[in-house]
């Protein structure tokens, strides 16, 4: 299976990748919405394409806001989840030391949840880039070793970088909720899946979206997510997406039918089994 991803090999998205499909194959995709098209037409630049894997909710960061645009707008469907621990790790070329260090570059969320480590460290002067994997394979094409990135464990193994600083992290309950996604028209149900994505706008009128999660839980469906976003082009009108936690297929449809006679818009985003840490 080909897996799209936004970032380069090395990245926590890989490693979610890898979790999810041991034996994938990784296509590098520079950005989300490269890795939204990329999948719903098969193919990109470097070949067809199976299914994505994308970033949706970090446990100190939040919502990836810009992906649950995507999976409206695109006709695909969620079929996995996982959890990912994020471990960062300052990074080097071989035989640099952390002293030596003035630069350092990383996605802006992870150089956000090291903030610590870089107080600590003045003379580290941080520089946002558009992928934690990205920035220590730029490191080791500069060999600058006045440079470094923070990022996966991996990456370092990946571009044979070095790991100056271990765990760097300010807060080690650090997780990413990351989805596999395939086509809707090619996505297999799980049978076993306890776990729901719906998003839904609703009916101009007041005390609609009370009487949308009534209707949830009047069927005793645990709902574990609400998020709200923007309607593109409408002015204070919203999309709200939730998760639901489901005990079988039946329960599922139900919930869908309790929030139609509600709703403008209702649509399933996917059934899976949910991740455990």
């Amino acid at each position: 299976m080909r897996i799209a991803i936004q970032g380069e090999p090395g990245s926590f998205s890989h490693e979610a990748a890898i979790k999810l499909v041991p034996d994938a194959e990784i296509v590098p995709l520079s950005l989300s919405a490269e890795v939204f098209a990329a999948l719903s037409t098969g193919s990109c630049e470097s070949g067809p394409v199976d299914a994505a894997v994308i970033p949706i909710e970090n446990s100190l960061a939040g919502s990836v806001l810009e992906h649950f645009d995507l999976l409206l707008t695109h006709d695909v469907k969620v079929e996995r989840e996982a959890l990912i621990r994020i471990r960062h790790n300052l990074i080097s070329i071989p035989g640099a030391k952390t002293g030596e260090i003035t630069r350092v570059f990383s996605h802006p969320v992870a150089l956000a949840q090291c903030r610590r480590f870089l107080a600590e460290h003045p003379h580290m002067e941080s520089f946002a880039y558009y992928d934690t994997a990205g920035s220590v394979k730029q490191l080791v094409e500069l060999r600058d070793r006045h440079t470094a990135g923070i990022a996966s464990a991996a990456a370092a193994l990946y571009y044979g970088a070095e790991i100056l600083n271990a765990d760097i992290e300010d807060n080690p309950e650090n997780f990413t909720r990351f989805f596999l996604l395939r086509r809707a028209a090619e996505s297999v149900f799980d049978p076993a899946s306890n776990k729901m994505s719906i998003a839904f706008s609703l009916e101009d009128r007041p005390g609609t979206l009370v009487a949308a999660l009534v209707e949830l839980s009047a069927i005793f469906t645990n709902m574990t997510k609400i998020e709200s976003r923007p309607v593109h082009g409408k002015p204070w009108e919203y999309i709200f997406y939730v998760d639901c936690q489901i005990r079988s297929a039946d329960e599922a449809t139900r919930a869908i039918n309790a929030l139609s006679p509600h709703c403008v818009m209702v649509k399933e985003l996917g059934r899976y089994r949910e991740a455990r840490g």
